[in-house]
């Protein structure tokens, strides 16, 4: 069982990461073309935050390393994004992004250690809250995907979602989801529960209306939204939440 675990666990690593890493193609053209364009730094803020709150789980939680390494790697990641946009944002949006950060990167990340530390509860109940928080938060996360399935409904047209990103928010959730059901981990459970969902849902919606011209354009705007739709980051990954546009 323990081996079965490992593996799961690497599998459900290796493809968080390629989620994390999604955004890349944008930022690569965000530094081409020196500035941020319309594109929101929220998201990347949130994201950093998610993952944070889920390393401090894993390193907290007996046997949570898995669920640490892939988000340490999340955590580099966003701050490169985050830092990006420090430097190529106008100075309105540089300033939004600094108080998000202070706020939540370091303020709620800030509490949430401290509160978990300093007061006397037992190693599970920490445990228990931590995870509480983060699956709280990532389920919060899933705004986006919701958002853009209505709008598949509606439009009936898989214009603004993207073939890949359903697939991977399925497969992603789907992974952690077995990985936390056989380690009887619910906080990792139910979210990734979800976005397996809601993942098979959209590859549902995708089947149905994939004969519907699909634009490039509007492709890349939602291509880096939807990076926060995983959870373990990932929201689950999952995640996230924007992007080209």
């Amino acid at each position: 069982m323990e081996a079965l675990l490992l593996f799961i666990g690497v599998v459900g690593n290796v493809i968080s990461v390629l989620v994390f890493a999604s955004p890349i193609k944008t930022f690569w053209k965000i530094v081409r073309n020196g500035s941020t364009e319309d594109f929101e730094s929220a998201p990347y803020v949130v994201t950093l935050l998610s993952s944070s709150l889920w390393v401090y789980y894993g390193i907290t939680k007996p046997d949570g390393f898995l669920v640490a390494t892939v988000n340490g790697v999340g955590i580099i990641l966003e701050a490169i994004y985050v830092t990006l946009f420090l430097i190529y944002a106008t100075p309105s949006l540089r300033a939004k992004t600094a108080i998000l950060v202070a706020l939540l990167d370091v303020g709620i990340f800030g509490v949430v250690v401290l509160v978990t530390r300093l007061v006397a509860i037992d190693e599970t109940t920490r445990v228990m809250v931590i995870g509480a928080i983060c699956a709280c938060l990532n389920v919060f996360m899933y705004g986006s995907p919701l958002v853009a399935m209505k709008t598949v409904i509606t439009t009936k047209s898989v214009e603004y979602m993207p073939f890949f990103l359903s697939f991977f928010l399925f497969l992603n959730g789907g992974t952690w989801t077995v990985y936390a059901v056989l380690d009887r981990d619910i906080f990792l459970g139910i979210p990734n529960g979800i976005g397996f969902f809601l993942g098979t849902i959209q590859l549902v919606l995708y089947m149905i209306y994939m004969n519907t011209k699909v634009s490039k354009c509007s492709g890349e705007v939602v291509e880096g939204q939807w990076q926060h739709q995983r959870l373990i980051k990932p929201d689950g990954p999952s995640g996230h939440d924007e992007e080209e546009g």
